[in-house]
């Protein structure tokens, strides 16, 4: 396997150049669908409770981060965040696209979620309030364990996007998947070859993402309701 010259000019043959960038890329598609998980599901339950101010806040959220395309947002946590917040300028690139991602991401994950809990009967949240509990009490025990068994499937093409959404690193000089295909190809004069094998490594990793999420689907599915089986 021929060499080349990575990683800060350390002598590394192709391989292993490529299953760093594999790495790389599952660093920041996972990471970033942790952040998309966290924040969206917020989202989408405060676009649905009674208070008008949550609701706005949602809304915002999710418009401002569906709106702008993902490589601008990648090019403004990258370069105008830092110039505007100076602590911003000590945090690694890797940890900024894992944001932009992230945000863009959750910003469908908050529609998914919302949607999911317009589905269910609102009797359901009247009766959690009628046993005695509190509004996010009925959030967590009635409500949310419904409403995320319906929204497995879209949540997980979800997923999978943002494997290939992760891409999009590349334009900031994260060592990842794509970025490894470009230079290696220019390199080696073996486009075909080069883009092959990053096109597979995108391919196994999103099928993983989704047999695992067939998987959770098949085990917390609730038969009768919508998403849940037959």
């Amino acid at each position: 396997m021929p060499t080349c010259f990575a990683a800060g000019g350390a002598e590394v043959t192709y391989l292993q150049w490529m299953l760093s960038a594999w790495g790389w890329t599952l660093s920041v598609s996972i990471l970033a669908l942790v952040v998309a998980l966290v924040v969206g599901s917020m989202m989408g339950i405060f676009r649905t409770t009674p208070k008008r101010w949550l609701v706005l806040l949602g809304e915002a959220w999710t418009e401002v981060f569906r709106n702008i395309p993902l490589i601008v947002q990648i090019f403004l946590w990258y370069h105008v965040l830092p110039a505007l917040f100076t602590p911003l300028r000590e945090v690694p690139s890797f940890v900024l696209v894992v944001f932009a991602l992230g945000c863009f991401t959750s910003a469908r994950i908050a529609e998914q979620v919302k949607a999911g809990i317009n589905t269910l009967p609102k009797g359901q949240r009247y009766a959690g309030l009628a046993m005695g509990l509190t509004l996010p009490q009925t959030y967590r025990y009635v409500i949310l364990p419904m409403a995320f068994r319906i929204v497995i499937p879209p949540m997980t093409s979800e997923s999978m996007n943002i494997i290939k959404n992760s891409s999009v690193a590349f334009a900031v000089s994260i060592a990842e998947l794509a970025f490894f295909a470009q230079q290696s190809a220019e390199e080696t004069s073996q486009p075909i070859m080069m883009y092959s094998a990053a096109t597979l490594l995108y391919f196994v990793s999103a099928f993983a993402i989704n047999r695992i999420a067939k998987f959770i689907e098949t085990r917390v599915q609730v038969p009768g309701v919508l998403g849940g089986g037959k």
